[in-house]
């Protein structure tokens, strides 16, 4: 008969993981039933912030395109759209409303060429 592999035991690391964070969640999962649902909604509500904010940068964009071009048209189509999503993400709570109204302000500059 031979010998016994060796098993090596692995010690824990001095540096904390640098793995990345996945929905918000920093350490385990609570054991309590509500705190569980808490940290799967948070991580909902995160990611539904994340997509109207990420659509008002697009639309911003967009507009800023439109003001190159020159198509007026397009650029009071894009405007009001904009207007729309800033006043949704606002009004759920995705933007402070003081950045709600400095991105508006910004978006009637870009329109009137200043």
């Amino acid at each position: 008969m031979g010998a016994a592999p060796v098993t090596k035991v692995r010690k824990p690391a001095l540096v904390p993981s640098r793995r990345p964070l996945v929905a918000g969640i920093r350490s385990q999962m609570p054991n309590i039933q509500q705190q569980k649902k808490r940290v799967r909604t948070a991580a909902e509500e995160r990611v539904e912030n994340l997509r109207y904010n990420s659509t008002v940068k697009t639309i911003t964009k967009r507009l800023a395109q439109a003001v190159e071009d020159g198509d007026k048209k397009r650029i009071a189509a894009e405007h009001q759209e904009l207007q729309r999503w800033i006043d949704r993400a606002t009004s759920r709570g995705a933007m402070h409303r003081n950045a709600a109204a400095r991105k508006k302000a910004q978006a009637a500059r870009l329109v009137a060429g200043r």
